[in-house]
């Protein structure tokens, strides 16, 4: 019989387990950060710096004593962090990567085929050729490559040199060295990682299991489809049996969700439905997550867990758009009261607050507004401009 588990222990678990039930403000060194992004499991990578870009975004909202500075010598001196794909570009654990080469072999077939129709036949002229001049001269980027007479029109028009690039990257044979304005440095992947994180190999079975085990584990409770689909390596197929055969290790749940819905059958390790009860309240006051966030990445868990509809209108036309370009969800305490506008304008030296929306129920009272300014002066100092400045109306519909 399922374990039935309420709403709000679901949350608070959940929150514990995305590293957002601990102490925003305690001292975080370079070996907390390491250590933050190995329990996360992953931290997703995107280029939008509408105030930060995402992975910034994502670590500081869980320890707001981040220092980018410490990420990028985690991931381009000590090499204990790499770039790769989960369900999009994200930095890993670099003694994952023996787990990625499942990936990359799996991979390697789909997007020949994929990129073959994109581009073109004769697409994989340059693979060699690029590849051989990386291992003979060294990291480059792709405008060291880039032909003279070429006009690129995007990422859907890249010259060879860049297909050869992003094709061997895909498929691990070269790696992020580094990123310079945040365009990547590629390098033979023997030359970025450690020797015994880039030569380890596991068999099937043991990379099976540690792509179900390791995200159940970062999940707390989960169907089989929300642990294949947590680092995108396993089929939903071989989740569904990697459970089957680990039932003795495994107990179902029946986790309440918001709206009146049936409760959601899911599966926990043996023993975590008691640290679900005792899961620690999450810090009171509000902090504003990127739109890429861990928390928020499976839209539909999200919904059932908070309450909370949140999609990113990025690609949306402006005049249809729901709230904005790129909005921030707010989270205080263990719920997702509300979104938020904004925009760090440098060159004015200000975050630029354009718009507020609360969630229904949630109130805008001064004790809440206190708290979502004190966040915003944290988040403006983070991205290195002076003020916060609040934009005519920027409160809404949340005036009362």
């Amino acid at each position: 019989m399922a374990i039935p588990v309420s709403n709000p222990d679901a949350r608070r678990f959940f929150l514990e387990r995305q590293g957002l039930a601990a102490p925003p403000g305690r001292a975080m060194h370079k070996a907390g950060l390491a250590d933050l992004i190995t329990s996360l499991g992953f931290v997703q990578v995107d280029s939008i710096r509408t105030v930060e870009r995402a992975h910034h975004m994502i670590l500081f909202s869980r320890n707001q004593t981040y220092r980018p500075a410490h990420l990028e010598a985690l991931l381009e001196k000590d090499r204990l962090l790499f770039e790769h794909w989960t369900h999009d570009a994200s930095i890993l654990p670099s003694a994952f990567f023996p787990h990625w080469k499942w990936r990359f072999r799996r991979r390697e077939p789909i997007i020949l085929e994929r990129w073959r129709k994109w581009h073109g036949e004769g697409f994989d002229a340059e693979f060699n050729n690029t590849l051989d001049r990386i291992r003979e001269g060294g990291p480059v980027m792709a405008r060291d490559l880039k032909a003279e007479d070429h006009v690129s029109g995007g990422w859907w028009n890249w010259h060879p040199s860049k297909t050869a690039l992003e094709f061997l990257w895909h498929t691990g044979r070269l790696a992020i060295a580094g990123r310079r304005n945040f365009q990547k440095v590629y390098d033979l992947s023997e030359r970025v990682l450690l020797p015994d994180h880039y030569a380890g190999e596991v068999d099937q079975e043991a990379f099976v299991d540690f792509a179900c085990r390791s995200a159940l584990e970062r999940l707390g409770f989960a169907t089989s489809g929300e642990i294949a689909a947590f680092f995108d390596l396993v089929s939903p197929e071989e989740a569904k049996t990697w459970v089957t055969r680990h039932r003795d290790e495994l107990e179902e749940v029946a986790i309440e969700t918001l709206g009146g819905d049936r409760p959601r059958m899911a599966f926990a390790f043996t023993g975590v439905a008691g640290r679900i009860r005792d899961a620690a309240e999450p810090p009171a006051r509000i902090r504003v997550l990127s739109p890429f966030d861990p928390l928020l990445r499976d839209r539909n868990r999200a919904e059932r867990l908070f309450g909370f509809f949140y999609r990113i209108e990025v690609f949306v036309p402006e005049e249809k758009r729901q709230y904005g370009y790129y909005v921030f969800p707010l989270l205080e305490g263990d719920r997702l009261i509300g979104r938020i506008d904004m925009k760090a304008e440098r060159g004015e030296g200000v975050l630029a607050v354009k718009r507020l929306w609360l969630e229904p129920g949630v109130r805008a009272s001064a004790r809440r507004l206190e708290r979502l300014e004190a966040e915003l002066q944290r988040v403006a100092r983070f991205c290195g401009v002076e003020h916060v400045a609040y934009r005519d109306g920027w409160r809404g519909d949340a005036a009362t």
